[in-house]
């Protein structure tokens, strides 16, 4: 038999003493450092250099990126496959795991895939239903949701065991993450229901897309009386507006995404609609770093992710 090549036989290395999975992004939040994370747009192809064409504009400005697992019930390049090649060329990821599509046997077998690969950071989803997809006819499996998932792979980091109990050789190394929306109703519970993603296992938070700051820093005062900001995390969602109407589709036809008004007003009046969605998100990004209790922000610039590392740049967040 010939010998593997040395590069592909990495030593499973401990996470350092204190940490869940030593990833960066983990490092970088508990120095704390505001850290920045963005959103890949997954590419319908698969050829690996459309992966690294997506990631590399949003790499030189981001602790870690977001693969995304077939959001909005459209299929793409999986986020395994995507972790896993960014992992490989030294960035730092997050493998985001959808309930919609696998059950606990398949997830539990990717969470070990993706941990052998060197993936550190998993974001737990529930996951869009399959009707908001182009796929509609597609059979949804909804065999765990965020909670469940959370607790389950808590479980084989912690415990060093299954579902079913039996024992697994090598843990996985995984920093738990779930999505909150702090912007959409019901407003009053949208606090307890992050605390229920802190108790399962959540060590940070990506929310939605803020444009309304003052519902989010009511949201942030909550949060902020029960203690979870001390327990988990939190990175708020921001991304660059292209225009008004842009901006009037997402909030028609995006599930739980709240844009004010006043913020579809300025894009109206805005000479050029798409500059002013990016100062925009620079203004947001800039006032949300001032919230107390807020960890970082999570950028979502689809089919905009060149745009990133200006925007980070320009909002002072790289001088920290």
């Amino acid at each position: 038999m010939t010998d593997l090549p040395s590069d592909l036989i990495r030593p499973y290395e401990e996470p350092p003493s204190g940490m869940s999975s030593g990833s960066r992004l983990e490092r970088a939040l508990r120095a704390g450092k505001f850290a920045v994370t963005a959103e890949l747009n997954p590419p319908d192809s698969a050829d690996p250099a459309d992966v690294f064409e997506a990631a590399r504009p949003l790499a030189e400005a981001c602790d870690a990126i977001n693969a995304t697992d077939a959001s909005g019930a459209n299929c793409h390049m999986s986020s395994i496959g995507i972790s896993a090649l960014l992992t490989r060329a030294g960035y730092g990821t997050i493998y985001q795991i959808s309930c919609r599509d696998r059950n606990r046997i398949a997830i539990q077998g990717d969470v070990l895939g993706a941990a052998a690969m060197g993936v550190r950071n998993v974001l737990c989803l529930t996951g869009d239903g399959t009707q908001v997809g182009d796929q509609p006819g597609a059979k949804p499996v909804f065999d765990f949701d965020s909670l469940t998932l959370l607790r389950t792979i808590r479980m084989m980091r912690d415990e060093g065991v299954f579902l079913s109990g039996r024992p697994i050789t090598r843990r996985p190394h995984m920093f738990l993450g779930a999505a909150e929306n702090p912007c959409v109703p019901p407003y009053a519970l949208r606090a307890e229901r992050l605390a229920k993603k802190i108790d399962a296992g959540a060590q940070f938070i990506q929310t939605n897309y803020v444009f309304d700051l003052d519902r989010f820093e009511a949201f942030m005062t909550r949060v902020r009386d029960l203690g979870l900001d001390r327990r988990a995390y939190i990175l708020a969602g921001v991304g660059p507006l292209a225009s008004a109407r842009a901006a009037r589709w997402m909030r028609a036809h995006v599930p739980g995404i709240h844009i004010p008004d006043a913020v579809i007003d300025r894009l109206d009046r805005a000479a050029n609609p798409s500059a002013e969605g990016t100062t925009l998100c620079i203004e947001l990004m800039q006032r949300i770093r001032e919230i107390a209790g807020v960890a970082g922000v999570h950028v979502m610039a689809y089919r905009r992710e060149h745009l990133v590392s200006e925007i980070v740049q320009r909002a002072g967040l790289r001088g920290d």
